[in-house]
């Protein structure tokens, strides 16, 4: 396929900061990995940090701007931070260099009350439903 351009008025030219991800993170599974709210997270840290992937958004900051509740976002941010895609202290987040692929969360046996709060099937269900 041959690259041409749609609108010769328009051609993005980026002045300043910018955001960048590798085509590696679609390509390779590591944007299907994710659940939605792990996309939103990703690409808000992305769009925010440096050049280094670094960015000092702090959590009621974040809250706001994506219009979510703090478990939302402590649930997207520890996703984020098991499939190895971005490291936090808290106050600071790094996205990181992408692993050699992604990593699959293993599928769990529900034992107690709270996992079947949380992963049942039926609550996914819901959750979907309601978006």
């Amino acid at each position: 396929m041959s690259k041409r351009i749609l609108d010769p008025n328009r051609i993005k030219n980026i002045k300043g900061s910018f955001a960048a991800f590798e085509h590696r993170f679609l390509r390779d599974g590591f944007y299907e990995n994710l659940n939605d709210k792990e996309r939103v997270l990703y690409f808000f840290l992305g769009l925010a940090g440096d050049r280094d992937g670094i960015s000092w958004y702090g959590y009621e900051r974040i809250c706001s701007i994506l219009g979510w509740l703090l478990d939302e976002y402590i649930e997207a941010r520890n996703g984020l931070i098991d499939k190895q895609l971005i490291a936090s202290d808290g106050y600071v987040f790094q996205i990181l260099d992408l692993p050699k692929k992604p990593v699959i969360e293993e599928k769990r046996i529900l034992t107690t009350c709270e996992d079947m709060e949380k992963y049942d099937v039926k609550h996914y269900y819901l959750d979907f439903e309601a978006t």
